[in-house]
């Protein structure tokens, strides 16, 4: 006998059994998570030299594009699209690999030795620390508390704790060659899936288009072509988010970073090379970038200089200034839309998760969040007959079209019934 699924009751338990499964696949997994942790993570060390050729493609495409226009323009579009795509992730690879050998080859020289030069001032500040403690020791010898001196009794108490380190250190001593292996293994690996990404990127590069149409190809087979149409525009929205803040936020900090150095070299300030990419990497980090940049610059300066440090604080309070009125709102402007407590909410929220990296990655990915809740609240206020502009909704006549809406709905229903009787 044929079953009718288009029938009311053989409808409700379809979807009831749909409902229950869906609800035992959730139980199952809440009640199995470590071990759906331990396969999630088995996934990702399996897919990472996927995961970071994508990353260094997308990040790379830019290059990529302008790269291409000014070869057709160079060539007056004499060239196939082939040799002008081939030619532009060659340029665009030369253009990385060169970044990165200026960078080594000029900046982090210049760090380790400003690195090392702090080594002996920090070994000065340590024994002129030491002798003052010990002066104080010396000094108040007599101080008593209650029965016994309150000093040989620090000063028990520091010889049986540095004992107990001496203990543990001695025994954690025997773990050591393990951790140097497994260190070994780590460093090993990273370089593997690092070369490997490198790779599988040149090919990402190479044929972009043929794997977008592969994915809307694989996507009109499966979903109606209006959910495909949005979801273009989603994606599409989304990389215009990730690339205006990221890409405009490397730019505004090497700019910062730049002009932070300019400053110093110009008063002869030390460790101008050190202070300024600190400066100018933890301003990738909106709001508290600047601070902990700022910060730990300043307790810098303080160990050599007093003064310059003072001078140096006031300097980075008027650069902020300016790369937050004038720099920073001409090359971001508004690309993620979202107001300052939600910059502070992402960055609060991704950074508990995944550190330095998600303070960076946090805002415009909460963006994209807030972009999809816009949409999807737009859409369903359209099908009540409801405004969708916020503004709407503080205002006194929220009753009145709220009232208006709901007649218009039960118009609807009624329309509908009565359509369903004249069917019967």
């Amino acid at each position: 006998m044929k079953i009718d699924f288009n029938r009311k009751y053989n409808t409700i338990a379809f979807y009831t059994i749909v409902v229950i499964a869906i609800a035992a696949a959730i139980v199952l997994m809440i009640a199995n998570i470590p071990a759906l942790a331990a396969i999630c993570s088995k996934i990702i060390k399996l897919l990472m030299p996927f995961l970071l050729a994508f990353g260094f493609a997308y990040i790379l495409s830019p290059i990529l594009e302008a790269s291409e226009r000014l070869l057709r323009k160079l060539s007056k579009d004499r060239l196939s699209r082939k040799a002008v795509r081939m030619l532009s992730v060659a340029v665009t690879y030369l253009t990385a690999i060169l970044i990165l050998v200026v960078f080594f080859s000029i900046v982090i020289p210049q760090l380790a030795a400003s690195i090392a030069s702090l080594g002996p001032i920090l070994t000065d500040w340590a024994l002129t620390a030491e002798k003052w403690i010990n002066g104080l020791i010396q000094e108040y010898q007599s101080v008593y508390l209650g029965e016994g001196e309150l000093f040989p009794m620090l000063l028990e108490k520091i010889s049986a704790s540095l004992e107990d380190f001496i203990t543990a250190l001695s025994s954690s001593a025997s773990g050591a060659l393990t951790a140097i292996a497994q260190g070994v293994a780590s460093v090993t690996t990273g370089l593997y899936n690092f070369i490997l990404a490198v790779i599988i990127s040149v090919y990402i590069l190479a044929s972009k288009e043929t794997f977008f149409a592969q994915g809307r190809k694989i996507l009109s087979a499966v979903l109606p072509l209006s959910a495909v149409n949005k979801l273009r525009d989603i994606l599409s929205k989304s990389n215009t988010i990730f690339i205006g803040f990221i890409g405009g936020k490397l730019l505004d900090s090497a700019i910062i970073g730049v002009l932070c150095f300019l400053i110093m070299s110009v008063f002869r300030w030390p460790y101008a090379v050190l202070i300024s990419v600190i400066v100018g990497v933890t301003n990738v980090i909106p709001y508290f970038g600047a601070i902990i940049g700022g910060a730990i610059s300043f307790l810098i300066l303080l160990i050599v200089d007093p003064w310059t440090a003072l001078w140096f604080a006031i300097m980075v309070f008027i650069l902020q200034q300016i790369d937050g009125n004038i720099i920073g709102p001409k090359i971001l402007g508004d690309s993620t839309g979202l107001s300052p407590f939600w910059v502070i909410f992402s960055i609060t929220v991704f950074g508990s998760f995944w550190g330095v990296f998600g303070m960076f990655i946090g805002v415009p990915l909460f963006a994209v969040i807030h972009y999809l809740i816009s949409e999807l609240s737009a859409y369903l206020l359209s099908k009540k007959n409801l405004p969708v502009d916020t503004a709407s909704y503080g205002n006194e006549d929220y009753n009145a079209f709220r009232e208006e809406a709901l007649l218009a709905i039960e118009k609807k229903k009624s329309s509908k019934s009565r359509s369903r009787g004249k069917n019967k």
